[in-house]
């Protein structure tokens, strides 16, 4: 990868990583980075996870800056948490295609038409979604979650879809559930997940439950056409986990590709391999070194949320978290 100063002086990884550190040193700031983001991001972070792990790592920081560098919906999850640190995003364009299939004005629409129902929010959501919602979830907690709220009690789920499906199978609750969908889990399909499978019959699975192959590896599952010890139907913070408990072996990953750099590190010995390479989220890709260097010496782009707004939201992550552990967030 080579990265070019505005002067047009390209820079070494070690230079970058200088020039960062000394920004962070000079700001008091703190750098978190999704499992997604350009290996050289990942590389130069505090910190690399899902978005919930790096939030409660922000509030927990004595930095008085935290820099997140992921999707908007992220840096606001940590400014919710971490009301009185400056929270800055490098791109402020780089949003989410699932975040967006849901807005405050459509939540509430959808909540006048089941009264008294229990809304369960996923968290990659923005802050407006979340302040709408009793409870948010994550995608490792999300059974838990579901199973905490009465069973008499209507259930609400947004936005994705393919989890949401999930949960059904694995709680047997009914939930109404919004149709929305990341456009790079739901590009994972049944027939990529089919082939890898049979090219490589030896291999586990680590599977995002957002994916849309994720009810084709439940069904082959249930088939046996899966061995159940080696399909692990996980979070991205998971997957990283179990790639260290692999030894040598190889893994299908069906997620977002940017996950494959931090499975490579937490195990060297193993192979991991895309069950689609063109599994590539371009908003997580946004965030380049150019664009953090920028963040960094301009204290920019400040992320902001109304505090009537945060307080609410904030209650219903504190709901998630007072559940039990909140594991992974995505």
């Amino acid at each position: 990868m080579a990265v070019t100063e505005a002067v047009g002086t390209p820079l070494s990884f070690a230079s970058f990583e200088t020039e960062v550190r000394r920004l962070l040193d000079k700001r008091h700031a703190i750098l978190l980075a999704h499992n997604y983001q350009l290996p050289w991001i990942q590389d130069v972070a505090d910190e690399v996870g899902d978005s919930l792990a790096l939030s409660r790592t922000a509030a927990q920081s004595d930095a008085e800056v935290i820099v997140f560098c992921g999707v908007h919906f992220m840096a606001e999850t940590a400014k919710i948490l971490s009301p009185d640190k400056t929270v800055l995003i490098p791109d402020p364009a780089a949003g989410c295609s699932l975040a967006d299939t849901i807005t405050a004005p459509q939540l509430i629409a959808w909540k006048a038409e089941h009264p008294g129902a229990v809304v369960v929010a996923y968290v990659n959501t923005s802050a407006a979604v979340k302040a709408e919602s009793d409870i948010c979830c994550t995608s490792s907690n999300a059974v838990e979650v579901v199973r905490s709220i009465p069973p008499d009690e209507e259930i609400l789920f947004l936005p994705d879809f393919f989890l949401g499906s999930h949960v059904q199978r694995e709680t047997g609750r009914h939930l109404e559930l919004w149709m929305g969908e990341c456009h790079v889990h739901a590009g994972i399909d049944p027939t990529s997940l089919r082939e890898k499978v049979a090219a490589n019959p030896d291999a586990t699975l680590f599977v995002h439950p957002e994916c849309g192959c994720t009810s084709a590896a439940l069904y082959m599952l249930g088939a046996g056409d899966l061995p159940a010890e080696r399909t692990k139907i996980i979070s991205t913070g998971s997957m990283v986990a179990a790639a260290r408990d692999l030894g040598s072996g190889t893994a299908l990953v069906a997620t977002e590709t940017g996950i494959i750099h931090q499975l490579e590190k937490a195990n060297p010995k193993a192979r991991f391999e895309a069950v689609n390479a063109g599994a590539v989220c371009q908003y997580m890709k946004m965030t380049t070194p150019e664009k953090l260097l920028a963040c960094l010496r301009g204290g920019v782009y400040a992320v902001e949320v109304d505090e009537d707004i945060r307080k609410r939201a904030e209650q219903a992550v504190s709901r998630m978290i007072a559940i039990g552990s909140p594991g992974g967030g995505e």
